[in-house]
């Protein structure tokens, strides 16, 4: 196939390449983890890489509803150029694990309305919406700390992370876990709070990966960060 153009690439081209890079084998993986796209995502970079910035050519991709199509939008579009109901439609429309994941982390962390949907989402009943928040604070928690209340932000965690759907008790494990590894302050509570609601103690975790049960990951978090000083 012909190198495409890095401006003005057509939509029906590059779907066509999408549709060439799919692989059975790397679908079947996705999907035992909730995602239905089959395209590498090494090879999805590439793509994205050549194909460059092109806001249009994002949205047109975003707008045909493949995942893969999607991902690919995240990676060429401006982040900026969203409106803030702009992002909140596609949030509510990324239902899958990775859009989801990089809608928010590629696009809506480096948009100006990032703080406003932070607030609303955190307070949204769809669950997965809220993750989406949480991801939000957990982002702030570690950057930009000031002018949020971290001992309020963990009373939230321990009366609701133990009983919360999946994908919101990850995001709200996670901001317990980053409130303990960046906030000495609050480390004690935010263990303790991990050892007695014991979410995810017994998640399966690769050899040489940092369990994601908070005080396991605080602590080895930490450890780091005194090993990093220290040198």
């Amino acid at each position: 196939m012909a190198e495409a153009t890095p401006s003005g690439t057509g939509l029906a081209e590059v779907m066509a390449e999408l549709a060439g890079l799919e692989d059975p084998k790397v679908r079947a993986v996705n999907e035992r983890h909730g995602d239905d796209h089959g395209v590498n995502l090494g090879k999805l970079r590439a793509l994205a890489k050549r194909l460059k910035t092109q806001q249009d050519l994002a949205c047109r991709l975003w707008e045909t509803g493949d995942s893969s199509a999607r991902l690919l939008a995240l990676l060429i579009c401006r982040p900026k150029a969203f409106g803030r109901d702009e992002l909140d439609v596609m949030l509510r429309a990324a239902r899958t694990p990775k859009v989801h994941d990089w809608l928010v982390n590629y696009v809506v962390k480096k948009s100006p309305h990032a703080e406003e949907l932070r607030l609303a989402w955190c307070a949204d009943p769809d669950p997965v919406v809220a993750s989406a928040g949480w991801a939000l604070t957990t982002e702030r928690v570690a950057k930009k700390p000031e002018g949020l209340d971290l001992s309020g932000l963990l009373d939230v965690i321990e009366a609701e992370m133990k009983d919360a759907p999946d994908r919101l008790q990850w995001a709200m494990n996670h901001c317990l876990a980053q409130i303990g590894i960046t906030h000495a302050e609050h480390r004690t509570r935010a263990v303790e709070m991990g050892e007695r609601l014991q979410v995810l103690k017994d998640y399966p975790t690769p050899p040489g990966c940092t369990s994601p049960f908070a005080p396991v990951w605080i602590e080895e978090m930490v450890r780091r960060q005194a090993g990093r000083t220290a040198t």
